[in-house]
């Protein structure tokens, strides 16, 4: 007897249909799973039989094939198990025909009947509203995660024995509550910290302004003890707060990781990754055998901070360029290719030489310059035309540190901040954009439109810089976002002239030629 069922598997971040197709017939006991299942999948006949056993039914002693369709795309993970063992019981007649129509099923069994958690329930869920499905039955642990996606039910099970109840109409299952999101989105979130414990560092702070409005990557050049460490980990609190739209995509990534907590619904705060300089290229940009997001996928819609920039494998950091560029990651394998988001705002801290004490008055340098140029090397310049704000963060004197005054917080700064990606959201309505830093050529032309005085500018500063297109062109958005900054309608020279000033390592080049 032939039995069929709804289930779902993802691919990047994205669910697609799978139909479980299970077969009973005459012959020697067997139990085969074909459809290019991997080794998890495969090893599901063992955790299935035994949790049928254990729930109290009878498992068939003939033979089984279950066909997991689409048979070309490979099958991954646990949460074909419900399923499967769904597709057994119905194939074996325990289930009416048509009770398992009209619903999805997803979860990895226990061997003792028990329903545990699946990665990528929300892309699951997501896949199941699109393709008109009324309901889909989901682990006990993630019903939260599932419940967020509006216009369809979603039904939460605890155990094999309570999905077949249901099935039968022995019982009923509630429909999870659409929870209120508004007020997570309310909350705050109690581990960024204040721009208001910064002693010192004006200009610092100002840079960090202007690269949050924008979504401006930005790399901070300066001594150790300068403070790049402690504002970069500040740079959360003065983003604009996360639209429903952002919050879901940050969270499908989490779902699919397997990193989001327990009985959270919806990841509502810009994610902060820092990840050490040991990190590998899959580490970072995303891969392995069962290829999973990397940190720089972990930290879409947010900010993503490489400390010691020059500490990193140089192969590491190139890998960067492609997904700061297109704001995605494409792993091409010979079976497939998968995209996983990746929208960032790359914030960088460095020493200015090995030794870090380059220019330094407080000590002296000891390093050679074919140390320092050796040190410089790893930083390639295409990555670095990448970086849009280049910034000196020299020691604080310790007077600044000492202190008693009160500097600005994070509120004031955020309400500038939001301020002026409400200028960008009205000017890049209809579009894919959601910041300055994201336009493209043609945009730029089109809203970058300088006064004849500030081209003289621009241009002059490009033949004395030796500056490249892709560093004017980000000149001019940095620009754009101080004028957005300060309300104005078009950009003025003093605009452009302190734009110029963000390009530290440009003006370094050009006095060392």
């Amino acid at each position: 007897m032939l039995s069929k069922i709804l289930s779902t598997a993802v691919i990047g971040v994205d669910a697609y249909l799978v139909e479980v197709e299970v077969d009973i017939s005459r012959g020697l006991p067997s139990f085969v799973t074909v459809g290019l299942p991997e080794t998890a999948v495969k090893e599901s006949r063992e955790r299935v039989r035994a949790a049928i056993k254990n729930s109290g039914y009878t498992f068939p002693d003939d033979r089984i094939t279950v066909n997991l369709a689409p048979a070309h795309i490979k099958k991954v993970g646990t949460g074909f198990d419900l399923p499967i063992a769904l597709g057994i019981l119905g194939a074996t007649g325990m289930l009416p025909p048509t009770a398992l129509e009209g619903f999805l099923f997803l979860g990895e069994l226990s061997l003792d009947g028990r329903i545990k958690s699946v990665v990528g329930s929300l892309s699951m869920a997501i896949k199941a509203r699109q393709a008109g499905i009324g309901g889909i039955v989901v682990p006990h642990e993630n019903r939260n995660e599932a419940a967020v996606v509006q216009d369809i039910d979603v039904y939460a099970a605890q155990n094999l024995s309570q999905v077949v109840a249901f099935v039968r109409g022995d019982i009923q299952l509630t429909a999870e509550k659409k929870a209120d999101l508004a007020p997570l989105f309310d909350q705050p979130d109690r581990t960024q910290k204040n721009f208001s414990d910064v002693k010192g560092q004006a200009h610092v702070k100002r840079a960090l302004e202007i690269a949050a409005a924008g979504g401006h990557n930005l790399l901070m050049v300066g001594p150790p003890g300068a403070g790049k460490t402690m504002l970069a980990r500040r740079l959360p609190s003065i983003l604009p707060p996360l639209s429903f739209e952002e919050a879901i995509e940050t969270t499908k990534i989490y779902s699919v990781a397997g990193m989001l907590a327990r009985n959270q619904a919806l990841i509502t705060h810009r994610c902060f990754r820092a990840p050490h300089h040991t990190i590998s290229d899959a580490g970072l940009i995303g891969g392995g055998a069962q290829p999973r997001p990397g940190e720089v996928s972990l930290a879409h819609n947010g900010v993503l901070f490489l400390d010691e920039l020059p500490e990193y494998k140089k192969h590491v950091l190139e890998v960067l360029r492609q997904p700061l560029e297109d704001g995605h990651v494409t792993l091409s394998r010979a079976s497939s290719a998968i995209t996983y988001p990746a929208r960032v705002m790359l914030v960088a801290a460095m020493n200015p030489c090995p030794c870090g004490y380059l220019d330094d008055p407080r000590h002296v340098c000891s390093c050679t310059q074919q140390q320092i140029q050796r040190y410089r090397a790893k930083l390639s310049g295409p990555l670095l035309d990448r970086i849009d704000i280049h910034i000196d963060v020299p020691a604080v004197p310790y007077r600044e540190l000492t202190t008693v005054s009160q500097t600005e917080s994070s509120e004031d700064i955020r309400h500038r901040v939001i301020a002026a990606r409400h200028i960008q959201t009205e000017r890049f309505r209809k579009t894919q954009i959601f910041c300055n830093a994201q336009m493209s050529s043609r945009q730029l032309k089109a809203k970058c439109r300088i006064a004849a005085d500030s081209t003289c500018l621009l241009e002059e500063a490009g033949d004395k810089l030796g500056l490249s297109a892709r560093a004017l062109n980000r000149i001019l958005k940095i620009a754009r976002t101080i004028a957005d900054l300060s309300g104005a309608e078009g950009i003025e020279a003093h605009h452009i002239g302190e734009s110029l000033q963000y390009r530290t390592p440009d003006r370094t080049v050009a006095c060392a030629g």
